[in-house]
């Protein structure tokens, strides 16, 4: 087997875990905010306002969560505040947005909860930015 998977190589595989974690939800993720931001930019202003900020405002958070922080985790960069932001907005999502919907209506809010949850309390791993330039 290659050295890379080598139990006592300096990688290991809880560092390659975070990687397909961070990257895979963030890169599904980040379709959503997309979609949210170009709507945005093309004039599209109604949303909707769970926590009574105004929609514009709502709206502009959710794109911020959506596709800024879940590219930031992407990359690894500032990922345990990015982390942060996304549990809250997928905690708002889940059980304000979708509190009274039955399971299979907050089932998606609630896997990336639960994975930018795991993110917050391990960090990026090896394999990122946040490694590179802080340590």
């Amino acid at each position: 087997m290659l050295s890379f998977f080598k139990p006592n190589s300096t990688t290991s595989f809880a560092d390659l875990a975070l990687l397909i974690l961070r990257v895979g939800m963030s890169l599904l993720l980040i379709t959503h905010g997309h979609d949210k931001l170009y709507n945005y930019l093309n004039g599209a202003r109604d949303f909707p306002d769970p926590l009574f900020l105004g929609p514009h405002l709502s709206f502009l958070l959710t794109i911020f969560a959506e596709f800024f922080c879940a590219l930031a985790v992407a990359l690894g960069v500032f990922t345990r505040y990015a982390s942060a932001v996304l549990v809250i907005h997928f905690v708002v999502v889940t059980f304000v947005v979708h509190g009274p919907d039955p399971l299979g209506d907050k089932e998606h809010a609630m896997m990336y909860l639960i994975a930018y949850l795991a993110i917050l309390l391990t960090g990026a791993g090896k394999y990122s930015l946040d490694r590179k330039l802080f340590g």
